[in-house]
């Protein structure tokens, strides 16, 4: 099992306005062996703006969705910078 500690996000929409919102993170992942590694991960928001954990998978409507979260994350300044 692992957790997940959000360090960026961006999202396709407005969190916690009544939509389901798709987000793409950078963070770390926490396992229970005491290890842990950072990466990228989409996700979904519910409504309500808590996450909708899929078993590790987000179901992404498009290509131009992961493009536009990934120019998005550009913008903000942390995509690929962040990398180690």
């Amino acid at each position: 099992m692992a957790s997940f500690s959000i360090q960026h996000e961006v999202a396709l929409g407005n969190i916690g306005e009544g939509e389901w919102v798709l987000c793409f993170h950078w963070g770390t992942y926490n396992y229970d062996d005491g290890r842990s590694d950072d990466g990228y991960r989409f996700i979904w928001r519910r409504p309500d703006g808590s996450l909708q954990p899929s078993r590790g998978q987000a179901c992404i409507p498009s290509a131009s969705d992961i493009f536009e979260l990934m120019r998005l994350a550009t913008q903000a300044g942390w995509f690929i910078k962040v990398e180690k």
